[in-house]
């Protein structure tokens, strides 16, 4: 269980009451526990929201489950989207593209992005039926952490040094297979062939994101993975209220 608890330490700012040897690839190998570690941050936040909805409405409740998972996971992945959304809104070539995600100011740009991903987040929960939002809770941070899998694993790095490449080097296709063997059953015990969906339509966004950036900027990077991570948390939740909408 090393692996998982090294998975939870990058993830999150849960503290460890025990120190973690971490080797050269032993963050790659991680990976194969991510969804599992998303499934624990799904569990704290039902604990939180059982909590919460004793003592404020649900919109206050939910708006304050979005701003505990952020504060959760260190808002890693918010930074990512925000990054992102700045180097495509710069013009220039690759070159340009990458130092604009590295630069550790966030642009207009960034913020909209930040801004507009954390409404659609919200909303999204907000809708959620009663009866399906402590699934929904556990089922959008296991499937976005799945996802960063989908996009690390054969990928290939954007720069040489960096988050991205230190998981590209270290994962393969065991941890995407261990990944998705976790990740489906999850999805199905929670919301059934929903569920099962829902994986499968995220994982197809995830590749053309993929793709677009290998395309684009000759690789990925630690950025784009928690972009997509993000993308994949607001995508989760907009499907699960679709198809709750839709009864399908």
């Amino acid at each position: 269980m090393r692996l998982y608890f090294i998975a939870l330490q990058f993830l999150t700012i849960i503290p460890l009451p025990f120190q973690l040897r971490c080797g050269e690839r032993d963050l790659g190998r991680s990976m194969a526990f991510f969804p599992l570690a998303g499934l624990t941050l799904g569990g704290v936040l039902a604990g939180a929201d059982f909590l919460l909805v004793q003592v404020f409405p649900r919109p206050v409740a939910d708006l304050l489950l979005v701003a505990f998972l952020a504060l959760l996971t260190g808002a890693l992945h918010l930074d990512g989207l925000a990054d992102v959304c700045d180097g495509l809104a710069a013009r220039g070539g690759r070159e340009r593209f990458l130092a604009v995600m590295k630069d550790s100011r966030v642009g207009a740009v960034g913020v909209v992005g930040l801004v507009l991903g954390l409404l659609l987040k919200y909303q999204a929960l907000l809708q959620v039926p009663l009866a399906e939002k402590r699934a929904a809770l556990f089922l959008f941070p296991a499937v976005a952490r799945c996802c960063q899998v989908l996009m690390t694993v054969g990928a290939r790095s954007a720069r040489l040094d960096g988050l991205g490449t230190a998981f590209i080097g270290g994962a393969g296709f065991v941890q995407l297979l261990a990944a998705y063997l976790v990740m489906l059953p999850a999805a199905y015990l929670l919301s059934g062939w929903r569920g099962i969906a829902i994986v499968f339509i995220l994982s197809a966004m995830t590749w053309f994101c993929r793709w677009y950036f290998t395309r684009r900027m000759g690789g990925i990077t630690g950025d784009v993975i928690g972009c997509a991570s993000e993308l994949s948390e607001i995508g989760a939740l907009i499907l699960i209220l679709s198809l709750s909408t839709l009864h399908v």
